[in-house]
């Protein structure tokens, strides 16, 4: 996978006040896997795209501000947008981080919210800041944490590939990672999903590739794949992304997995996928 120049300008800065201290902050548990390439290792293209982020700038409400100040214990705020060289992959990844933002306060019975505005995303992250002093015991000294923020992966031929990376921690032992990839085509500037790559008819051959890559997976961590499987049954998943060796299928946690094991990734090599995704989706 080729990547390209990335720089975290940071254009504006988060203004939540007043900010937590160190030794209070929860780790941001995000598994992105070996996908994400660091900083360091990025280097420039021909095509010179460039991919930055920016934070949201969002303060939190004066009474919650006077009631984490005088505990220390402020919620931790963290969202970012992607500022790339691209508008109209910005506008893309940056609706769906706002639908993260806005559904990661959604309940049970709530409608999945979809072109979510800036009034919304804002009321949002009021209402995971307020629901901690509503949840907590009092004297707790323990702080949610709502994090989100793009992640450039690099590219695959004209393939743009971005990760949305969020943690959400709400107390607990632990907190909720979640992963969502994101393949542009910048041949057709739109965005790709499963179901644009794969070629008429042959969705249930790459379910059973899938299938075939999970069992695969489950040899990692198990020592028998059809008792696994009784607690852990493969369902296919379409969070995917174009990789140099085939397409990965990245799966969230609780999906086929206890939490303990992280976010699954399967990997299905495109020498396989001959002939079940179209062509273009196969690097020259």
């Amino acid at each position: 996978m080729d990547t390209t120049t990335q720089t975290d300008n940071n254009k504006s800065i988060l203004t939540y006040l007043p900010l937590m201290k160190a030794s209070q902050r929860r780790p941001m548990a995000v598994l992105t896997g070996s996908l994400l390439l660091s900083v360091a290792s990025m280097s420039v293209n021909a095509g010179s795209f460039i991919s930055s982020t920016e934070y949201l700038p969002y303060q939190l409400p004066k009474d919650i501000q006077e009631m984490c100040g005088e505990q220390d214990n402020c919620p931790e705020i963290e969202v970012k947008y992607l500022d790339s060289s691209l508008n109209w992959i910005n506008e893309i990844t940056n609706a769906r981080i706002n639908d993260v933002v806005v559904n990661s306060q959604a309940s049970e019975s709530s409608p999945i919210a979809s072109k979510s505005s800036a009034a919304e995303v804002t009321t949002a992250i009021d209402s995971f800041a307020n629901s901690q002093f509503q949840d907590m015991p009092e004297g707790s000294t323990w702080a949610y944490n709502l994090m989100v923020t793009p992640n450039y992966l690099g590219h695959v031929d004209d393939f743009e590939l971005f990760e949305i990376s969020s943690y959400f921690y709400t107390g607990g032992a632990h907190g909720m990672p979640y992963s969502e990839y994101l393949t542009f085509d910048s041949s057709t500037k739109k965005q790709v999903m499963l179901d644009d790559m794969l070629v008429s008819g042959k969705k249930p051959r790459f379910e059973a590739l899938a299938y075939d890559a999970y069992k695969e997976w489950v040899k990692t961590v198990a020592d028998d794949v059809s008792d696994y499987e009784k607690g852990w049954p493969f369902t296919l998943s379409d969070n995917l992304t174009l990789t140099d060796k085939g397409i990965s299928l990245r799966y969230q946690h609780y999906s086929i997995a206890p939490y303990a094991y992280g976010m699954p990734e399967l990997n299905i090599p495109y020498s396989k996928l001959e002939g079940v995704i179209k062509p273009h989706f196969i690097p020259k």
